[in-house]
């Protein structure tokens, strides 16, 4: 899959590939909403190995261009929305919604780059907010698959909770063994009652090399991205 990302802005990392192989665990089908989609690449691979109806949302306006143009030259059905996620007035709910949010905290030192200041800091998208209209768009039994800072897992499962979705399944992704998790994925559901899974951990590097189970990933999303000047 080919994606252009704005040379300026926010790049799409490894964690996009790494909630990618977590979503495909869910089987994704129907209505499918990705929240901040960025460049697209979530919610396109998605839809290019899933039979899944497309919209995303993005409040930045180069990114639901470059989104719209990503799916156009890849084939793939998209409907893009250039507007914020918490106050727009969508027109359906959701089978599954999908993000991967800024959720860099105040206490991290930001950008000046305001594209990219939008796209990495949850000042933009606070986790209460977020989370009450995600719970809001999905239909009973939907699901809800997301990551996000491991070190604010504690205010992530409130929220959740207070919005009346049930986490079942967690992975936490380390950079390398021996540091702690940066990174923790999430699988939510209206209406569960199922105990919460806890999957074992994603291990990025092993001594200066990616692991295996990364390397397949990478073999599965099979990305390669262009830079290109929209601002």
């Amino acid at each position: 899959m080919f994606l252009y990302q704005e040379e300026s802005g926010y790049f799409f990392n490894s964690d996009s590939h790494f909630l990618y192989d977590f979503i495909t665990k869910f089987n994704p089908k129907g209505e499918l909403l990705d929240i901040g989609c960025g460049c697209g690449i979530l919610g396109l691979l998605t839809a290019r190995d899933f039979p899944v109806s497309l919209t995303g949302i993005d409040k930045q306006k180069h990114n639901a261009f470059i989104s719209e143009k990503n799916a156009q030259i890849n084939k793939l059905s998209s409907h893009v929305i250039e507007d914020d996620f918490l106050t727009h007035n969508f027109k359906k709910e959701f089978d599954f919604i999908i993000s991967n949010p800024p959720y860099y905290h105040d206490g991290v030192s930001k950008s000046e780059n305001e594209a990219l200041h939008i796209s990495r800091y949850n000042t933009h998208l606070p986790i209460e907010d977020f989370i009450q209209k995600v719970r809001k768009l999905l239909k009973n039994r939907g699901h809800f698959i997301f990551c996000y800072d491991a070190g604010r897992l504690q205010n992530l499962l409130v929220s959740l909770k207070e919005a009346k979705l049930q986490v079942e399944d967690i992975r936490f992704v380390y950079g390398t063994k021996s540091k702690p998790s940066s990174l923790v994925l999430i699988h939510a559901r209206v209406g569960s009652r199922a105990k919460t899974k806890i999957h074992p951990p994603l291990v990025n590097m092993n001594e200066g090399e990616p692991t295996q189970e990364v390397k397949t990933i990478y073999q599965k999303t099979r990305t390669y991205s262009i830079k290109c000047t929209t601002l």
